[in-house]
């Protein structure tokens, strides 16, 4: 029989323990953060009806969608995302949830995009929405919940640089190019990829409208999303250009732009009042490519690792079940993308080496104690220490090595001699330190200390 070549799909990958233990214990932290903030867990099917992932999607998402016919003649797709299906999940089962709706989604979503450092085309993404309520304290809420969940997984320098679409749009449809939005909104979505000279060129193809010519129009948008050196600054540079106007017509860009930069005060005087405001950067060049988006939006970046690019992004997406239902639900979320974070992690050199969850080895010197170090080990784990028996007696430089193998920090050992008296060796395998002679009580106290 030919043997088949074991291979993976570029763009795929397999996790040995070390790293699977990494994102285990990850997403173990994260979902605690998640829950101190009294959201849920859910989940979704990974194939979803073509149309519902598709119907409101620009080109370039459809290009990046693994779709297929099933065997039943469907028209299926795997979810790119987390957020689509989300949408469709709120429409279906509205009447059997309260709002507003807080729920936290860990699995795994794929994209068929060329792979590159810290991009796969299948990988896990951390969401965190909380629908049925459009309030400041919501979008402040979820700000707040990136803050504390990147800091409890032990990421300490990030900047969130936030904006709002409104304001954006606001400004687009005072320079008459409203119509144009959604393809000037992508474009701006690439300014840190592409530069500012070939965001501008690509601008001119599409800033056609109004009075103003296309290179005079591309110019005032890059002035616009410059900003300004403070937030507060920024927010005088928007009001400004955008004309925001408390007394304007209702439904007019002077006021939905007025309303979008009070919600931004909002926000930042939250921020203030719980001392975070320095992790936020007002940007109105973040405008997140997804066409969904309709208020506040952010992306968040290393300090150490700008080039990664945003390792934790979302916003306001008040219309998106709206595609699915004709009630209107108001949401706001984000989605950290935990590939790409331990990618980053680890070339910052953040990631502690983990090759199990075992605090203890207990080595096998003896099969007729085998009975014993099962008893010792029931012992240990009802104490709540992690322990395994090592299987069989083997020399001891190859059961070291294959514990070495599993990090495991301590080891125990006990001869015939030592089990007739209750006690055991305790071993530090990092310090080589021993405690001999010492009751499983005192092993313990040892261990936990």
């Amino acid at each position: 029989m030919e043997i088949i070549q074991p291979k993976v799909l570029k763009g795929f990958r397999d996790f040995l323990p070390e790293s699977e233990i990494h994102r285990s214990l990850l997403i173990e932290k994260l979902t605690t953060a998640f829950r101190s903030y009294g959201f849920v867990p859910i989940d979704t099917p990974v194939l979803e009806y073509s149309e519902i992932l598709l119907r409101k999607s620009d080109g370039e998402t459809e290009k990046q969608v693994f779709r297929f016919e099933d065997n039943g003649k469907r028209d299926v797709a795997m979810r790119f995302d987390l957020t689509v299906p989300f949408a469709r999940f709120i429409a279906l089962h509205k009447e059997e949830l309260y709002f507003p709706f807080k729920r936290y989604h860990i699995a795994k979503v794929w994209r068929g995009e060329k792979p590159q450092a810290g991009r796969y085309r299948e990988f896990v993404q951390c969401d965190f929405d909380m629908v049925g309520s459009d309030s400041a304290s919501s979008d402040y809420e979820i700000l707040s919940l990136m803050k504390t969940a990147l800091e409890t997984i032990g990421v300490k320098n990030f900047t969130i640089r936030i904006n709002h679409r409104g304001i954006f749009n606001a400004f687009l449809a005072k320079l008459g190019v409203s119509d144009k939005s959604e393809d000037i909104l992508r474009i701006v979505d690439k300014l840190a990829k592409i530069g500012e000279d070939e965001v501008k060129n690509q601008l001119k193809d599409f800033c056609t409208g109004g009075e103003k010519p296309s290179d005079k129009i591309a110019e005032e948008i890059l002035t616009f999303i410059a900003g300004s050196d403070s937030f507060e600054n920024t927010l005088d540079l928007m009001k400004k250009l955008t004309g925001a106007n408390e007394e304007a017509q209702e439904n007019s860009a002077e006021k939905k732009a007025f309303d979008s930069i009070i919600r931004l005060k909002e926000i930042r005087a939250m921020m203030e009042a719980s001392g975070i405001q320095n992790t936020f950067v007002l940007d109105p060049s973040i405008t997140r490519g997804l066409d969904y988006y309709t208020g506040l939006v952010y992306e968040t970046f290393l300090n150490d690792l700008p080039s990664i690019g945003s390792v934790c992004s979302g916003g306001r997406y008040d219309n998106l079940a709206g595609l699915y239902m004709k009630d209107k639900i108001s949401g706001v979320g984000s989605s950290i993308g935990l590939d790409r974070l331990i990618a980053a992690l680890e070339q910052l050199g953040m990631i502690d080496e983990k090759g199990s969850f075992l605090d203890v080895e207990i080595f096998c010197l003896d099969s007729d104690l085998t009975i014993h170090y099962q008893s010792v080990a029931s012992k240990l784990r009802n104490a709540g220490v992690a322990v395994e028996v090592f299987p069989e007696v083997k020399k001891m430089n190859q059961q070291y090595s294959v514990t070495e193998k599993k990090a495991v920090k301590w080891g125990i050992l006990i001869k015939v001699e030592d089990a007739e008296n209750n006690v055991l060796t305790l071993k530090n395998l990092k310090t080589r330190e021993q405690f001999e002679k010492i009751s499983i009580e005192q092993a313990i106290k040892i261990i936990k200390n």
